[in-house]
């Protein structure tokens, strides 16, 4: 496994990140996983011995810290473990963090973020009066979180959250699908390394949104928000888009909510490293946009160019 400078944090991580969601057993209130701590005890067990060293996480992912916590306690000192909050108040996210430090069975955070915004108005309200930003300045400050970041799928609110605060890592759908299409994420990426902010990058496996929450709930990747490419039967397309967010310049990929995906990018990143998208995969991946640019890519509710 390749290892990369996650900004100026002065972590060196993993070119792939296993995502909590691929403990979870449940999620969206459904049994995914049958025997679900068993699964995560031998996936976290297998990342570790890949050389996975970078773990991500939050309160929203089903039951996964429950579930992660438990197969990550034998290798804590080991890795950096990520954290998030949903909540835009002080109030509101003391109780739910230390929720997840009870969980996590750990006593610090190596990153904790301020997960999914969405609208400047979340952003006014998390740095306001008792907003959450509050509290994670204090969780710096006494050691319970060594890095601060964000996580968003509006460009516009992560430019202007960035300006707000040194932020020390941000999280963000730099795929192939809404780059090409519409170059969304090319000015954040651009300020993340003005700045020296780390750059995770979630859904570079991604194709299209789900038509329907049917289609989802009878694919073989129900815990994934949008439709991955699969990895068999679309391996070259699935490639070729990994190799695309990397050609960003991203740090590392955080890859949908299955195993399966997961393995792929482990089993082939040294590959993929190697062997920058060519243009035959470039054109490849402009047929495809061609099929799906109609289709939205995910929940437009949550994100603006």
């Amino acid at each position: 496994m390749k290892y990369r400078r996650l900004g100026s944090t002065g972590f060196d991580i993993s070119a792939v990140t296993y995502g909590g969601i691929v403990s979870a057993s449940y999620y969206d209130g459904r049994e995914v996983l049958k025997d679900g701590q068993k699964h995560s005890d031998h996936d976290v067990s297998w990342a570790v011995d890949q050389g996975i060293n970078y773990f991500d996480v939050a309160p929203t992912y089903g039951n996964a810290q429950e579930m992660l916590g438990n197969s990550l306690a034998p290798y804590r000192n080991k890795v950096y473990l990520a954290c998030k909050t949903n909540q835009r108040l002080r109030a509101q996210t003391e109780p739910e963090m230390q929720e997840s430090l009870r969980l996590l069975k750990t006593d610090y955070f190596d990153v904790y973020q301020i997960h999914g915004l969405c609208t400047m108005e979340e952003l006014e309200t998390a740095f306001g009066p008792g907003g959450v930003m509050e509290m994670m300045v204090e969780m710096k400050e006494k050691g319970i979180a060594r890095k601060l970041g964000i996580t968003a799928h509006s460009e516009a609110v992560a430019l202007k959250a960035l300006e707000y605060y040194d932020f020390d890592t941000v999280l963000f759908p730099f795929n192939w699908h809404m780059h090409m299409a519409h170059n969304m994420g090319a000015a954040l990426l651009k300020k993340a390394r003005e700045k020296g902010i780390g750059v995770l990058c979630m859904k570079s496996m991604i194709d299209r949104a789900w038509k329907n929450d049917e289609e989802r709930y009878a694919s073989p990747y129900p815990k994934s928000w949008c439709r991955p490419f699969d990895t068999e039967k679309e391996s070259d397309l699935l490639a070729a888009a990994v190799k695309y967010a990397l050609s960003l310049g991203v740090d590392t990929i955080i890859p949908p909510g299955h195993f399966d995906h997961f393995k792929f990018a482990v089993e082939h990143m040294d590959e993929l490293l190697a062997s920058p998208l060519s243009e035959q995969e470039k054109e490849m991946l402009q047929n495809r946009l061609e099929q799906v640019k109609d289709a939205p890519f995910f929940d437009e509710s949550c994100y603006t160019l």
